[in-house]
């Protein structure tokens, strides 16, 4: 995380040097001479910059595996038996009668980033009281 954001920090810092430094012109150049005297610093880590760019490679495979642990519970159709639905979607979200009803009818996003196991629960809870749910 911190070498994506240093990598983030140093491309800004030198997109921000290119453009003052490209601008020429004599009313620009003690502007021009400061950058180009912390261009040095910039480029030491520049050699690193490769390393920074294969960093977030490796890491978006990290990240896709966290995002593939939390799921969120959708609510696709309430079935023939939508009080028991309710009951369920009442059971897990703590929400009330008339909220609960209100969720199943309309339908979508009842919980979100729950964990798989849970997420996985919710949707055989949800199946098994008739209604239509999947974990996205």
């Amino acid at each position: 995380m911190k070498k994506k954001v240093l990598a983030t920090i140093l491309a800004t810092a030198m997109t921000v040097g290119c453009l003052t430094g490209c601008g020429g012109g004599a009313a620009e150049t003690p502007a021009a001479e400061a950058p180009a005297a912390e261009a040095p610093a910039a480029e030491e880590p520049a050699a690193d910059a490769p390393a920074a760019e294969e960093a977030p490679a490796v890491e978006a495979p990290a990240a896709a595996a966290e995002e593939k642990t939390e799921f969120n519970v959708v609510l696709k159709d309430c079935g023939a038996k939508k009080i028991d639905v309710i009951k369920v979607v009442r059971a897990f979200t703590g929400l009330g009668l008339v909220e609960a009803k209100a969720a199943v009818e309309k339908g979508g996003v009842l919980k979100e980033n729950v964990a798989k196991e849970e997420a996985e629960k919710i949707v055989n809870d949800l199946k098994a009281a008739g209604a239509t749910a999947v974990m996205e």
